[in-house]
């Protein structure tokens, strides 16, 4: 059988989207949370932690429910719009299991364990440079000091890195919301839902409760997939048939299962932890003509020979469609540097 996702985190996520007994009995330890998170915000309000404003814009996109919500895509988004806008952008990232203290740039072959499956796709989409460091601050000084063409960056997350001064901040959120509204661990906030931001996106067909209203809505189309072993071979969604799975390794995978339905396609789902390292092959026993991916779990399929020449393994890419407005409102605030 394939790798579930784990029982206590199956229970914490149910926990999260109401206030039951489970999220009534963290909440105490949530307010605790919330004063430290509070007293470091408040730290750096008052320069007694300093945050340092680099040359260049900088963009911060990430989300204050804890999980994925569809922040790669978001900025494989801004990166292309901002080229159209004439800038050169540079993205950093912390980058999931990376390892090391010392930034790390980051290429389309990059090692993933020290580089981090989404960078790596990033790289791979937007051939624009990435580096990746614990310390956001260090990884845009470092990005900036190779390539000087760069006059934007975009943060891949990194809201509550308050060391990095920014000067526009997207907080993206999906279906789910501010789940029960309640911060770690009673509920899945990093951040009260009232956190301030320039803009708020939502990953869903219709904006989730709790949402500002003017709120933009990102749409991620998947029209066709590509086959593993080799991406020029690619086929329209809703021409597939015969016996199809789908497999997903990201934060929420129903947002994944969810898109090819809405393609027409019926398949059997396999959710998995979230950056699955597919060190175990999770299809072996699968009975499945046809077995689709998500990008982000196709950057760790390819590098595994096993995996690669599956010939039932295909990728889905998606592409992130939001209002053009929200991009020129971006591109205005960049060119104007207004400050968060």
């Amino acid at each position: 059988m394939p790798p579930q996702r784990s029982v206590v985190e199956t229970l914490l996520t149910r926990a999260w989207q109401r206030r039951g007994p489970l999220a009534c009995a963290l909440w105490p330890v949530s307010q605790l949370f919330r004063l430290l998170a509070a007293l470091r915000r408040l730290l750096y309000q008052r320069s007694v932690l300093r945050s340092a404003r680099l040359p260049v814009p900088v963009i911060v996109a990430g989300n204050i429910f804890v999980g994925g919500t569809g922040k790669t895509p978001l900025t494989i988004w801004l990166t292309e719009r901002l080229r159209d806008g004439g800038f050169h952008p540079g993205v950093i990232s912390r980058g999931y299991g990376s390892s090391g203290d010392i930034p790390r740039f980051v290429t389309a072959d990059s090692s993933l364990g020290e580089s981090g499956d989404e960078p790596v796709l990033i790289a791979q989409r937007t051939h624009c440079p990435v580096v990746v460091g614990r310390s956001r601050l260090a990884a845009a000084k470092a990005l900036l000091q190779r390539y000087p063409e760069v006059d934007v960056l975009i943060s891949d997350d990194g809201l509550q890195h308050y060391a990095l001064a920014r000067d526009i901040e997207i907080v993206l959120c999906d279906a789910r919301g501010n789940g029960n509204g309640w911060l770690l661990p009673a509920g899945p906030l990093r951040e009260g839902p009232a956190r301030r931001r320039d803009f708020t996106i939502f990953n869903a067909e219709q904006a989730p409760p709790g949402i500002p209203p003017d709120a933009f809505r990102m749409e991620l189309i998947g029209a066709y997939a590509e086959r593993l072993a080799d991406r020029a071979q690619a086929v329209a969604l809703d021409t597939l048939d015969g016996r199809i799975a789908a497999a997903a390794g990201i934060g929420n995978p129903a947002r994944f299962f969810a898109m090819l339905r809405k393609a027409g396609l019926s398949f059997r789902e396999i959710p998995l932890p979230d950056h699955y390292d597919y060190a175990d092959n999770p299809f072996a026993s699968v009975e499945a003509d046809i077995i689709l991916l998500t990008e982000k779990d196709a950057v760790k399929c390819e590098r595994i020979n096993m995996l690669k020449n599956d010939p039932r393994l295909w990728v889905v890419p998606v592409t992130a469609r939001i209002d053009d407005a929200l991009a020129e409102r971006i591109l205005e605030k960049c060119r104007g540097r207004t400050l968060a």
